[in-house]
């Protein structure tokens, strides 16, 4: 495996691989949900390359940027027994220039829900995207379906400004206890862990509601609620969307995503199922 920092260095590296490229984006402290992504790249590419980026221009002021969790050399390790054959882990100067431009999120769908509630957020998140797809040059690149709305801004992205990369969405994976996968998951305390697994039941609780024939989503969105309230410390939205983010009065299957998100403890967590 080789790992690259430097822009020139990477670029080289790049350059002499040949074959179909899988590639997929990080932030490190990587978790089996990252291993999936990779494992799915290697079965559908000749070559997998994964970067490594806490990316600063998606933290709003006052989060949790400088204790994001970091574990460099552990990830490299997992990267290299993955059979990685290309990580980089940029510096910030290596990926953004003192007078950047940039590019924002839609007006629409980049400020609702996570939008809302982050103002910005996706800005920089597309921003570091583009430029990831751009550098790996990457045939497919692969996305957890957890940061659902990430998910459908960045397929936007691809498609607004003609990128040549296929997205590629992968199932959330979950801890036996139903808790899904992150890396802020690291913060949690035993007792705020127990609590946390209400995000991952109320969903449950939907999907049990629609198994039954309950289409409303207000009905679907209070009886989350009632699971949520006496569990988590601040509940910040229960929503019911189609696959463009647009609102739901009815779930649809085949074209509904229920998301929740929710603090708990200093920690917040997001979750969602898609029908």
């Amino acid at each position: 495996m080789k790992v690259e920092r430097s822009y020139e260095e990477f670029v080289t590296v790049r350059d002499a691989l040949t074959g179909s490229i899988g590639f997929v984006p990080t932030m490190g402290a990587l978790h089996e949900g990252h291993l999936s992504l990779i494992r799915r790249a290697k079965e559908e590419n000749d070559h997998v390359i994964v970067s490594i980026f806490v990316n600063p221009t998606q933290f709003l002021e006052g989060e949790d940027l400088d204790k994001y969790p970091r574990r460099e050399e552990a990830d490299r390790r997992i990267c290299e027994l993955a059979g990685v054959d290309l990580l980089y882990m940029p510096t910030t100067d290596q990926i953004y220039e003192e007078d950047e431009l940039s590019i924002g999120a839609p007006k629409i769908r980049g400020y609702i829900l996570e939008g809302a509630k982050r103002p910005g957020h996706f800005d920089g998140m597309l921003q570091v995207v583009m430029k990831l797809l751009n550098l790996s040059r990457a045939d497919r690149a692969y996305f957890g379906k957890k940061d659902a709305q990430q998910l459908v801004l960045i397929r936007q992205m691809v498609r607004t400004y003609f990128m040549r990369t296929q997205i590629v969405p992968c199932e959330i994976v979950r801890d036996p206890d139903g808790l899904a996968l992150s890396s802020r998951n690291l913060y949690l305390s035993d007792e705020e862990r127990r609590r946390a697994l209400s995000l991952s039941r109320s969903l449950k609780r939907a999907a049990e509601m629609i198994q039954n024939g309950e289409r409303k989503s207000e009905v679907i969105r209070r009886a989350m609620e009632g699971i949520l309230e006496s569990e988590v410390d601040r509940l910040e939205y229960v929503a019911i969307v189609d696959r463009e983010f647009r609102p739901l009065e009815r779930v649809e299957e085949g074209n509904t995503i229920i998301l929740v998100a929710a603090w708990v403890g200093k920690t917040r967590l997001i979750d969602n199922l898609w029908l």
